[in-house]
């Protein structure tokens, strides 16, 4: 970890309030913070109605999206501040592998693992979990209205994606939280308590994450 600054990434499946910690964490870290800019994707609204015809589009709209991102402003952001950011650049892998097959999800593999090797990793990832119903309920919540047909059977596939993904990763260290009974929103004992068991981890350094 970086002696002066760290690079905290928030990730999660599709509803689990990643962007609303990363927000609530910025002032307790003095953190600057990168949020995801998935509205500017002008295949994601047709692919949540065709996901098969437009699953190839879509994902690498979002890789070359956020490598330009990740690529320019995470190291000038480090310069400056703490980071929090609400995805990684890892999370392309997730969604590729749920969306894509054969060789069109090979070559998109391969540019991601070259682009990938340009872009710093976190010090922490903290990878936030939620029931499915949960994960509805919110999704349902925010009224965004291309997910408003969002099927209950790819949030339950992209979450067990999720699982899969960071049972096996290596790449940073990874801090999983259950969400369930938590409502770091209303609740400062919530957030306090989730900042507090945040901030004992990066103090740990790379060793292997604990459940909350």
């Amino acid at each position: 970890m970086n002696e002066t600054r760290f690079y905290l990434a928030v990730e999660g499946a599709i509803g689990v309030g990643k962007t609303t910690l990363a927000q609530l964490l910025k002032p307790i870290f003095e953190a600057e913070v990168l949020l995801e800019v998935f509205e500017e994707n002008p295949f994601l609204a047709r692919f949540y109605q065709d996901r098969e015809r437009y699953a190839f589009q879509t994902q690498t709209f979002f890789l070359l999206s956020r490598y330009q991102q990740q690529h320019e402003a995470v190291p000038a952001a480090l310069a400056r501040h703490n980071l929090i950011s609400d995805y990684t650049f890892d999370k392309n892998k997730i969604f590729a592998r749920l969306t894509l097959t054969g060789d069109e999800l090979e070559m998109y593999e391969r540019v991601q693992d070259t682009l990938g090797a340009r872009i710093p990793t976190p010090d922490l990832i903290v990878y936030l979990r939620a029931d499915v119903e949960n994960l509805m309920t919110r999704i349902a919540a925010r009224g965004r209205s291309y997910e408003r047909g969002m099927e209950r059977d790819y949030i339950k596939d992209l979450a067990e994606a999720y699982d899969k993904y960071y049972a096996g990763y290596t790449d940073s260290p990874v801090l999983k939280i259950e969400t369930d009974e938590l409502d770091y929103v209303h609740s400062h004992d919530d957030l306090g308590r989730v900042a507090d068991i945040i901030r004992a981890r990066l103090a740990e350094g790379p060793l292997q994450g604990r459940l909350l």
